[in-house]
Order: C-alpha cells, then structure tokens, then sequence
C-alpha cells in the first residue's frame, strides 16, 4: 500500500472519537470517508476534517479511496459490515469482538481469504507499552517458566453510564463478549493459545436500568450471562483463572497476573495501552516497576491500522481475534454444559511490538 493508509469509518457512535484521535495524529493514515445510518451523527464525526466526505454505507463500500475499512459498527452488525468490505475488495478491521458469534467469525475470514484481503480486529491495545513490556519480561525469562495467570474484571455493568446500553446484555455482549476479548488477547499475546477451557456463569438480573442520557430509568431485557468465570488451559500448560463480571461492586485485584517458577507480574489493565509492570522475584523483598521496554508509546485507539501498512497479518489480526472468540464461546459452552470444553481453533502469538512511536512507524 505504499507509505500512507487510506481510512473509511462506517459506525460514528461512542467508540468512533477515540479512533479519530488516533487517526490525527498518525499521518501514515488518513481519513477520506465516514458513515452511520443517522447521517446526521455521521456529519458531526466528520466536521472537524475538512475533506472528509459523508456517505451511505454502499458508496463507501464502492469508492476506490478506501483501503480500509474501519468497522465501529455495535456487534450485531460487525460481520455484515466486514463481509460487504471483503466482497468490495477491502481490508477490514473491526472493533471487538470479530462478529456476535464464531460461526459469522468464521465466515468473515473465510470470505477473506478467498478475496486476499486482511481483517484486523480490536483490541490493539496488546500493542501498547503495557501488555508488551510485560510479555517482553516474560520472554526474558524474568519470571522463569510460566504456570499460571489470574484475569479479573468486576463492574456493577455499564447501564450506569452508558446512555444506550442495550447492545451489552444482548447476544454479542455481555461482560465476557465485551471485555474478555481485552484480557484475552492479553493472555493469548503473552501465554499463548488456549487449548481446553472450564466454568460457570450466572444471569443475576433479568432487567437493567439505564441510569443517564433521554432514556434514563428505562429497562432493557438482559438475555446473556452477566457473570462468568472459568479456566483456561493454555496449549503451553499455564493455567489462566478468568473472572469476568456485570454484577460485582468492585474489586482490589489486579487486572492480570502471571506468575512463573521464579517469579510473578502484575500486568497493567489491557483496557489502557500503558501503565505500570511489576515484577516480584523468588528471593527478592518487595515487587520493582519495570521499565518500559516494548510496545507503541502514546498509542491509542486504532494504533492497530499501522499494520496494515506492511504486516502481512495485522498483529491484531483476524486469526487472533477469532481464536479468542472461540475461547470466549468455548467457555460459556463448558458453564453451561458444566464439562471441559475443547477449543477448536488456535493461532501464533503475535509477533513482537518493539519500543517507538508509533506516528513515526511505517
């Protein structure tokens, strides 16, 4: 694709600014085309950059501009929109999960690697300084062999703050659906794939109330589970315990830990490109900040594109994203079958994120 990467947005909701801040500053990127089935939501992402056109979804699909397609769609609709950028001859790359399930997943891929396109996907957060200086520790044997790792989110749901929060208690969402592809890829990216998965989830609520925005005190049906945890055997041996919740207050644990024959991590939340690695050593008193030794510095939403400029896999890639779709599927089958679940797909760690900037990579 040369030295710069042409950009189109279908989907302007919430998550799209982030990206757009993202894309600013990246002048390896450029923004041609924005669209959203409110055309009006659509004008307002596009009006701070002139020369950005707003279109509907099918001109977008078919303007020659566009190399990428940035899909900022909710869930439901990701595969649609991937599918129609393939059949256009687009690359693609998703806001999380890949699709609402593993069978439109599956599909997704399929379609593209019959047309030779490329399919990122989020979270690219497992880019940035964080996660890579964590899995550059572990890749110098600073913990020793790997043997297990605790991930842990807990929050009351999203309903609290989220003017429209229906999308996450229908199929697609959910706090494993939502969050879990960000602790996933963490663990996928510095563990490993996943090859067999246990657990248990829970629906506490059949109802949640929509505490901001027009709509406040409206109910929306919950029809996913809203607590699920389980055990991830990794095909290395380490085992991952996963906590992913909707129903809890709060909690004092860390995000992500790994711990190894020789010592132990606290990873930062793989929700932020950056924070603090701490590593605790047999022997030693106390636990140490690490430096920051990988990754994209200062990155954000979106910094994944910068693959597309060269990777032949984006390293937040379509494989990767599809495995953790799998294993996130894998784990409510064995909750609910209440037995071990094989995960049938697996994938490559991606490669490695050396420490730079990213608005001077190419």
């Amino acid at each position: 694709m040369g030295e710069s990467l042409n950009v189109g947005i279908v989907g302007c909701g919430a998550i799209s600014g982030q990206y757009l801040r993202t894309i600013e500053r990246l002048p390896q990127v450029r923004l041609v085309a924005v669209a959203d089935l409110d055309r009006e939501r659509a004008r307002e992402a596009a009006r701070p950059y002139p020369g950005v056109e707003v279109m509907d979804v099918a001109a977008l699909m078919a303007d020659a501009r566009v190399q990428v397609v940035l899909n900022l769609t909710v869930p439901a609709a990701h595969a649609g929109i991937a599918l129609l950028a393939v059949e256009a001859g687009k690359d693609v790359y998703c806001e999380k999960p890949l699709a609402a399930t593993g069978a439109d997943a599956r599909r997704v891929l399929a379609a593209a690697r019959a047309a030779g396109v490329r399919v990122g996907c989020a979270p690219d957060t497992v880019l940035g300084t964080g996660i890579q200086t964590a899995r550059a520790a572990i890749d110098d044997g600073l913990i020793g062999r790997p043997v297990a790792a605790t991930a842990t989110m807990m929050t009351p749901g999203h309903e609290r703050w989220h003017p429209d929060p229906g999308f996450y208690y229908a199929p697609g969402g959910g706090p494993l659906l939502d969050m879990g592809p960000y602790y996933l890829s963490s663990l996928v990216t510095m563990l490993g794939p996943v090859g067999t998965v246990v657990g248990a989830a829970a629906r506490t609520r059949a109802t949640r109330v929509i505490g901001s925005g027009p709509r406040q005190g409206e109910e929306v049906p919950v029809t996913v589970d809203t607590h699920v945890t389980g055990v991830l055997v990794h095909e290395s041996g380490v085992l991952s315990t996963l906590v992913m919740s909707f129903d809890g207050v709060a909690t004092r644990a860390p995000h992500i830990e790994v711990h190894g024959e020789r010592g132990s991590l606290v990873v930062p939340d793989p929700n932020r490109f950056d924070g603090p690695v701490l590593l605790s050593r047999l022997g030693e008193e106390g636990a140490r900040e690490l430096p920051v030794s990988a990754g994209h510095a200062d990155a954000g939403r979106g910094v994944g594109l910068i693959d597309f400029l060269s990777a032949p896999e984006p390293r937040a890639g379509g494989t990767l994203a599809y495995h953790v779709l799998d294993v996130m599927e894998s784990l409510l089958a064995a909750a609910h079958a209440g037995r071990a679940v094989d995960v049938e797909s697996t994938c490559e760690r991606p490669a490695p994120v050396a420490l730079g900037d990213p608005a001077a990579r190419a």
